[in-house]
């Protein structure tokens, strides 16, 4: 029995060793969509893979952000406007994506975006609140993947969805975690359906990128206008000295 469990551990490790092993060959026009690319994660990563080699697609919310990932890169970047919270910015972000590729498909899509997540307790909230981190970092990003999975399954890419921990624990309300836990569910049934096209569905699950760590004065000036804002009934619930607290 402890050959047996022995053998399986190793076996175990050698396929581990193996797979890591494995290396992308031929990066040299092979196309990668990375969302939300003005600062943070998106921004080194853009930044990464075109001096690997890679054709990067960066897609900003912002001109600035744009303007700045191309001073920084080769020319073989691009950049397109992407406003997640609108169907339209998606639809021609799209269209730029499969003028790009130019009937090659599209090797990979990184998804992945730092909506703003009010952060206070959650009947401080209005349904507005809410909307404003779902419609970006959760029902946006559903939109392009499946908008972009025609190109995917054309070159047989990968999609790559990059979370954040902190959303997996329940450790402040406002749905900090909803987006989070929304494209895990999202993902798990993609990976299985994709697999008969040959593209594959990953999540990287990473904790806070150092420039994306929430500054916490900012924080406290966002607790207080949501405060300002409360009724004086909900106010007396929770009493001035839990907001001082």
């Amino acid at each position: 029995l402890h050959i047996a469990i022995l053998a399986s551990m190793l076996s175990l490790i050698i396929y581990w060793l193996i797979r890591d092993s494995y290396r992308v060959r031929n990066v040299n026009g092979k196309h990668v969509f990375i969302t939300s690319c003005d600062t943070g994660l998106g921004n080194s990563l853009a930044k990464r893979l075109d001096k690997m080699g890679f054709c990067v697609i960066a897609a900003c919310a912002t001109e600035k952000g744009g303007q700045e990932q191309q001073s920084c890169s080769s020319l073989s970047l691009k950049t397109v406007n992407l406003n997640l919270a609108d169907s339209n910015s998606i639809a021609r972000a799209v269209v730029f994506v499969g003028e790009e590729t130019a009937g090659k498909g599209l090797f990979g899509l990184v998804s992945h975006a730092e909506g703003t997540a009010p952060v206070a307790p959650t009947d401080w909230l209005s349904i507005e609140d809410f909307h404003s981190v779902l419609d970006v970092s959760l029902l946006g990003l559903i939109e392009i993947t499946l908008k972009l999975l025609p190109l995917l399954k054309k070159a047989e890419g990968r999609v790559v969805n990059l979370i954040n921990t902190k959303g997996l624990t329940a450790f402040v309300g406002g749905g900090y975690g909803l987006p989070t836990w929304g494209m895990e569910a999202f993902s798990d049934p993609l990976r299985i359906e994709m697999q008969h096209f040959g593209v594959k569905v990953s999540i990287v699950e990473h904790s806070f990128f150092e420039a994306a760590v929430a500054n916490s004065d900012v924080i406290e000036k966002h607790l207080l206008r949501l405060w300002n804002r409360l009724t004086l009934e909900t106010r007396d619930s929770y009493g001035e000295k839990y907001f001082v607290e």
